[in-house]
């Protein structure tokens, strides 16, 4: 007779391949209640239940392969870190994890740019020049190592020690195009810096190119997402009824990238009663699960999804009054996140369409989002989301519209209407965003533990004579962008 914990452990590991990680889980567990002696398969556990989405049983599961000695220990304490600090915004927990991955194995190079990141998105600057520091020791010439850390410089000026750092190392002639990319990007950052905009521009537009080289098979297609959006017009045709009781929704705060979401939900969280969620990633897994979308959302479907966004948010944010779940990309969502909450309030930043456009482009996003390495495709999607926006806010006109421009010039109007759309009273915290210490994931990770401020507001000026064909194909004259 067959050993049932053998074939258990093959469909678990069959499972698991296929990417099925609730069913890999299901059958994880029931190999580890026969055989719990397996630390490896208490690690795979791990990795499939925070696939689905149980960060709590996840952890418990590292937990248990590192107490029966799995092998590769950092790892499982990296992989810890990691979801305490992207997951649940433990930030203190996520530096012991990283801390005790390091105690293992003091070269682990995942763990000390992942420490880097970590004291990056709490404000530290000096502590994650020195994690940086400590990669490039271990691994000299590090790409992402040398990018971050030049991230954190400041430079000079065009002949700064950082930038000929950056450009030595984009003349070797054997980088991989993930890694010119990403050094690419950092060049491009620093050279904007130091005011060398025609140089900045020619950066960014060789490292959007490394990225697309990276993976050619990547592609923004532009009929595909245009019909995307036509079926989500056409799944959500009319506004939802209220609901006697849907469960207390958060705060969502969307809107293209880099439109000021997250100085949004900085100031929130400058509130008493406000907890910063971050960037969940609750609503677009839960799309997925409906098959086919956004047509498959029937109300049997809807109230399943609701439990399961609440239950994830819970176990995000446990205890919190009012959480703010930002992610930009939501925005195509709002037809579900509706149908889930139909009394959830939607804060939509805005931003001027240049600035929006160009600070995408500025960004080393991940390949998922093709349409940001091009500023063609770029100014497609940007045309597609005001046409969903327009559909949304026809529906929905109590949709917030934020806008960034307005609000760094004049930041205590903006600030009080922001605060009495979500029925809160005014704190003088929201003012002093910039001296909260919670955990920001962001490109602009620096940008919002300042000052409000107005540099980044008309940036796209500095690059006008690159941007003719953008402006052009927005229907903006030639002299100025919209207001």
């Amino acid at each position: 007779m067959a050993d049932p914990a053998e074939a258990l452990m093959a469909i678990a590991s069959r499972l698991r391949a296929a990417g099925r990680a609730g069913e890999a889980a299901t059958a994880y567990r029931q190999l580890l209640a026969l055989r719990p002696d397996l630390p490896d398969s208490w690690f795979n556990l791990a990795l499939m239940e925070r696939q689905s989405g149980r960060f709590e049983a996840s952890l418990a599961a590292y937990a248990e392969a590192l107490r029966r000695g799995v092998s590769g220990p950092e790892e499982a304490w990296l992989n810890r870190g990691v979801i305490h600090a992207d997951d649940l915004g433990r930030h203190d927990l996520a530096l012991k994890d990283l801390e005790a991955a390091l105690a293992v194995r003091p070269d682990y190079l995942p763990a000390l740019l992942n420490l880097g990141n970590l004291h990056e998105d709490l404000g530290q600057r000096d502590a994650a020049r020195e994690a940086y520091a400590r990669a490039l020791t271990v691994a000299p010439d590090h790409p992402v190592a040398l990018a971050r850390s030049a991230g954190l410089a400041r430079p000079d000026g065009p002949d700064d020690p950082v930038i000929r750092s950056l450009r030595s190392a984009l003349a070797r002639p054997d980088l991989h195009p993930d890694d010119r990319a990403e050094l690419g990007f950092a060049l491009g950052r620093v050279l904007d810096q130091v005011e060398a905009y025609d140089a900045a521009f020619a950066a960014y537009a060789e490292a959007n190119a490394a990225s697309r080289a990276g993976d050619p098979t990547v592609v923004y297609d532009r009929p595909a997402h245009e019909r995307f959006v036509d079926r989500l017009i056409a799944a959500f045709p009319e506004p939802m009824a209220p609901a006697p009781s849907t469960g207390k929704a958060p705060v969502f705060i969307c809107g293209m990238f880099r439109s000021g979401s997250t100085l949004a939900e900085q100031i929130l969280a400058g509130h008493g009663r406000v907890t910063a969620g971050g960037e969940l990633g609750l609503v677009p897994a839960l799309a997925r699960t409906l098959e086919p979308y956004p047509e498959g959302a029937s109300p049997e479907a809807i109230a399943r999804l609701r439990g399961l966004y609440l239950n994830g948010l819970n176990a995000a944010r446990p205890g919190a009054d009012l959480i703010t779940d930002k992610r930009p990309d939501n925005f195509l969502h709002i037809g579900l996140i509706k149908a889930m909450f139909p009394d959830a309030r939607i804060v939509h930043t805005v931003r001027d369409p240049l600035d929006t456009i160009l600070s995408n482009w500025f960004l080393h996003l991940d390949r998922s989002m093709a349409h940001a390495l091009d500023l063609d495709d770029l100014v497609h999607w940007y045309g597609q989301y005001r046409r969903l926006m327009a559909h949304w806010k026809r529906l929905y006109p109590d949709i917030l519209d934020l806008n960034y421009d307005a609000m760094v010039v004049e930041p205590r109007p903006a600030i009080e209407g922001l605060l009495a759309y979500l029925g809160l009273e005014w704190e003088e915290g929201v003012l002093d965003f910039h001296r909260n210490e919670t955990g920001v994931r962001t490109a602009s990770v620096w940008q919002v533990r300042e000052p409000l401020y107005r540099r980044a507001s008309g940036r796209w000026r500095n690059y006008a004579r690159h941007l003719e064909g953008v402006r052009a194909a927005l229907g903006l004259p030639s002299d100025g962008a919209e207001g």
